[in-house]
């Protein structure tokens, strides 16, 4: 009987564990991440401006912003999603979902789609991250279904 109650509430405190709000983590220390959109690798950057941890789901953050490429400024917001993690030794992985969209403003305008990964070291010395990396990874879709890119920035 001791077992089975134990077991319980074992399983318990992973069930009710709540996510740690690391909505710090996605504004880059107020600088933007650089990166490339299309098969010609044009020079991209996007600069995430406010971040705040869903309440109702701890694994997903709400995030607003803006892109830049070439001459076109587009004011984006939408959320990431925290789909697993994994938790190292040296480092440590977290992995997830993306989808900003864009203010519809024409043709250089829709959404972006993709996953992210972020990895750090915990200095448990310090209590704090050290040497922290994020990229996403996805697309660029125009609303009007006409264009199509490939992106890829990081911090």
């Amino acid at each position: 009987m001791k077992k089975i109650l134990f077991f319980l509430l074992f399983i318990s405190s992973f069930a009710f564990a709540q996510m740690p709000n690391i909505s710090k983590v996605w504004l880059n220390n107020s600088k933007p991440y650089t990166g490339t959109i299309g098969d010609e690798k044009t020079a991209m950057k996007v600069m995430i401006e406010i971040s705040e941890q869903n309440r109702k789901n701890d694994q997903e953050y709400f995030l607003s912003g803006y892109s830049v490429v070439e001459n076109t400024h587009s004011k984006f917001e939408g959320k990431l999603k925290i789909t697993k993690y994994k938790n190292g030794k040296k480092r440590s992985t977290v992995f997830g979902e993306y989808e900003f969209a864009e203010e519809p403003k024409g043709k250089h305008s829709g959404i972006l789609k993709g996953k992210f990964i972020y990895t750090f070291m915990w200095n448990s010395k310090k209590q704090q991250i050290e040497k922290q990396y994020i990229e996403f990874i996805g697309d660029w879709a125009s609303y009007d279904g006409t264009l199509n890119y490939k992106t890829n920035w990081k911090n």
